[in-house]
Formats: structure tokens, C-alpha cells, sequence
């Protein structure tokens, strides 16, 4: 079964909405190979449309002017990308297809396509909240920057119940960012302060 993977820069107060002020000067040659990485998992890249409009409106421009981000822009390009949108949209870059039905549904059959080696979605909040909320999110791969951004959409919304998360592995760069890759895990043993206060430092 293919693997569904969030790719996302975010900040330390939980802030997925790039500004680039904060972003790009915490990007490096480490930042640079974990987002390969990441890209390297999968053969299908899954995006919102506000996601797809960024990508489209750079990238094909990139990989025609040959610049040293040209191989990457290539690569994108070449991907197979389906977007997410509730209406209607020219699709101007070559391998892209518009989701067919309901996004739960189309992404639970990606998930059981023998032919499919793994779903990647970079950025695309809304995308990434709605698959969290059905469980169809396999890691959760955050960038996390040493800066509270204050403004901006954040990952994870208000809800009923928590999302409780496995630490797959986890990163340090000399930037200050954190690569930390999450999988989503049970609900621990229910705790009260009972239970721990054996744990509490002793007084001096």
C-alpha cells in the first residue's frame, strides 16, 4: 500500500503558511537534501490549488530558463500531480489531472494502487488537515524554523479530540531547524497526576 507524506516548512508556533521573510533564511544545503529526500518517496505529488498556482506559475519558467534549480523544476515537472480544487481549473503544466470525486475517496484508492509508490504532499494546509482527520496521513514531515511567526494559517486546526503523533526521527541543522518526521500513533494510557507524582523532583 502506498504511502501518503505531508511535506511541510512550518514555524515554531505551528505556522505552515510560508512568508518567505522567515523562511529562506533558515533554507540551506540541509534543508535542501531533506526536501529531496522527501521527493524521492513518492511518484505522485498531491496539491491544493492556491499549492498548484505557486508551482505552475514558477516552475515550468525555471526549467526553460536552465538555471541551477532547472533539474529540480524538471523533476517536478515530469511528476505525476493531481490537484485538489472545488472549482474549476486550466491545468497549464504538463502531468497534471484534476481530482476526480471526493478527496477522501480518490486518495483511499491511490493509497490501494498497485501502482503507486507513494502519495507526496507539499504545503496544500487544507489538503493535509482534511486527510489528518480521516487517517489517511502516513508521516507527517515537518521543517520546524526557529521563529514564531505570529501570522498564518496553521497546520492544525481547532477540533474535538487531539492528534496524537510517534516520533519517527528527528534532525537538528546548524540553521536551528528541526526536521522532525511524525507517524500518527494511538491515544497513550490515560494519566492523572496520581499516577506521576512519584516523578516530581523532590524539594531542596
Amino acid at each position: 500500500m502506498a504511502k501518503v507524506i505531508s511535506t511541510l516548512f512550518i514555524s515554531a508556533d505551528g505556522v505552515a503558511e510560508i512568508d518567505p521573510d522567515w523562511h529562506f533564511p533558515y533554507f540551506d544545503e540541509n534543508m535542501g537534501r531533506a526536501v529531496t529526500e522527501d521527493y524521492g518517496t513518492a511518484d505522485v505529488l498531491l496539491i491544493g490549488r492556491e499549492t498548484y498556482d505557486s508551482f505552475a506559475g514558477a516552475w515550468p519558467e525555471r526549467e526553460a530558463a536552465g538555471g541551477d534549480d532547472a533539474g529540480f523544476a524538471k523533476q517536478l515537472g515530469d511528476v505525476r500531480k493531481i490537484v485538489v480544487s472545488r472549482q474549476p481549473l486550466e491545468l497549464s503544466w504538463r502531468n497534471s489531472e484534476l481530482i476526480k470525486g471526493d478527496l477522501v475517496e480518490a486518495v483511499t484508492a491511490l493509497k490501494a494502487d498497485a501502482g503507486v509508490k507513494g502519495v507526496l504532499i507539499p504545503g496544500s494546509i487544507s489538503v493535509v488537515q482534511q486527510l489528518l482527520a480521516a487517517g489517511l496521513i502516513d508521516e507527517l514531515r515537518l521543517l520546524v524554523h526557529p521563529v514564531a511567526a505570529r501570522k498564518g494559517r496553521r497546520l492544525f486546526d481547532d477540533g474535538d479530540a487531539p492528534y496524537h503523533l510517534k516520533v519517527l526521527a528527528t534532525e537538528a541543522f546548524p540553521t536551528g531547524v528541526i526536521r522532525v518526521i511524525y507517524t500518527p500513533a494511538e491515544a497513550p494510557a490515560k494519566v492523572g497526576y496520581d499516577d506521576v507524582k512519584d516523578q516530581v523532583p523532590e524539594g531542596s
